[in-house]
C-alpha cells in the first residue's frame, strides 16, 4: 500500500472525502513525467540535505537515520506479514534488505568524498549495467563505452582535485549494490504483495545498519533538530519518490520512466550546486553528460526492442 492508495469505496459523510482519495486526485491531476521529475528531485535534494548532516554526524549515522525513518514510516502504512512466508522469501527480503543497507553505507561514504553530481554519475553505472546486460545488441557496447569513457573522465589523474580513488571506490561498490537493489526488488515483488516486501526490506536494512549508525552517531542521534532533519531526508530520499515513482508507472510505459530516470545524474549535479555549492569543472560536466547519453541510449533501445 502507498499513500496513493488509501481510498476506500465507503464515504466518510458528506462533503468529507476520504483522505486517499484526495491524495489519489491530486496526484491524478498531474502529468506522470512531471511525477517521475519530482521525484528525481525529492531524492536528489535529499541527499543534498543529507550531505550538510555530515558535519555533525558520520555518513553511517546519518545512513541509519534516514533508513530508519523511512522504515518507520514504510512499515506502518504497508505493515508487511511474516507469517507464511517461506525460506526462499525470508532469503529474497534478508538479501534484498541488507543490499539497501550497503547500498546506502556505501554511497553515503563516496558522498563524503565527492561533488553529488559524479558520485551519483559513478552510482548509476549499476543500473546501466543491468540494463545492458539484459539486451544482446551490439550497439550496447557503445553505451558501456561511453560509461566507460565518462568514468575514466571522472578519475583523479591530474587536477580533479575534488575527486578520490577511494570515492570512487565507494561509489562503484553503490552502483554494483544498486544492480543488485533492481533484481532483488523484482524478486521481491514476485513474493511479497503491494509494497510490503520493500517495507520488508527497509526494516531489515534498519537493523543491520543500526549497530555501525549508533556506534559512530553516539549522543548526537538524541539531537531533536538531527532527528527532525534525518526524518526529513527519509520522507525526501524514500517514501516520497517511491510513491509518486509508483503512481507514475500506472500511467505511463516504463521505457519512457527510465529515459526520465536517465536524468538522475544531471539533476544531482545541479542539487550540489545549488543547495551545496559544489562547482563542476568542465571535464567533470562532460563525464556526467557522457553516463546520461549512454543510460538514455541503452533505454531508447531498448524501447525499439
Amino acid at each position: 500500500m502507498t499513500a496513493f492508495a488509501l481510498d476506500d469505496p465507503l464515504e466518510r459523510g458528506p462533503g468529507l472525502p476520504r483522505p486517499g482519495n484526495v491524495l489519489r486526485t491530486a496526484a491524478g491531476s498531474v502529468p506522470p513525467s512531471s511525477l517521475v521529475l519530482l521525484g528525481i528531485f525529492s531524492v536528489q535534494f535529499g541527499a543534498a540535505f543529507a550531505k550538510e548532516l555530515f558535519t555533525a554526524l558520520p555518513p553511517s549515522a546519518v545512513v541509519f537515520l534516514r533508513i530508519a525513518a523511512g522504515a518507520l514510516i514504510m512499515g506502518a502504512v504497508a505493515r508487511p506479514r511474516l507469517r507464511g512466508l517461506g525460506r526462499r522469501d525470508w532469503a529474497v527480503g534478508l538479501g534484498f534488505g541488507l543490499t539497501l543497507a550497503l547500498m546506502n553505507l556505501s554511497f553515503y561514504e563516496a558522498l563524503s568524498r565527492l561533488p553529488m553530481g559524479i558520485a551519483v554519475a559513478i552510482e548509476f553505472l549499476g543500473p546501466l549495467g543491468v540494463a545492458v546486460a539484459a539486451s544482446r545488441r551490439r550497439i550496447d557496447l557503445l553505451w558501456v563505452g561511453l560509461a566507460g569513457a565518462g568514468v575514466a573522465l571522472l578519475a583523479p589523474w591530474g587536477e580533479s582535485a575534488s575527486v578520490s580513488w577511494l570515492g570512487i571506490g565507494f561509489a562503484m561498490v553503490a552502483g554494483a549494490c544498486w544492480a543488485g537493489y533492481i533484481l532483488l526488488s523484482a524478486a521481491a515483488g514476485r513474493r511479497f504483495p503491494g509494497t510490503s516486501g520493500l517495507a520488508f526490506a527497509m526494516i531489515v536494512s534498519a537493523v543491520a545498519v543500526a549497530p555501525v549508525g549508533v556506534t559512530t552517531g553516539g549522543a548526537g542521534l538524541l539531537e531533536p533538530h538531527l532527528l527532525l532533519i534525518g526524518l526529513g531526508v527519509g520522507l525526501l530520499s524514500s517514501v516520497i519518490p517511491y510513491s509518486l515513482e509508483l503512481q507514475a508507472l500506472r500511467r505511463m510505459p516504463p521505457h519512457t520512466f527510465g529515459i526520465l530516470m536517465s536524468l538522475e545524474p544531471a539533476v544531482a549535479a545541479l542539487a550540489g550546486v545549488l543547495l551545496l555549492g559544489e562547482i563542476l569543472h568542465v571535464q567533470q560536466w562532460a563525464a556526467i553528460v557522457c553516463v546520461v547519453a549512454a543510460s538514455l541510449g541503452s533505454t531508447r533501445r531498448g524501447k525499439r526492442e
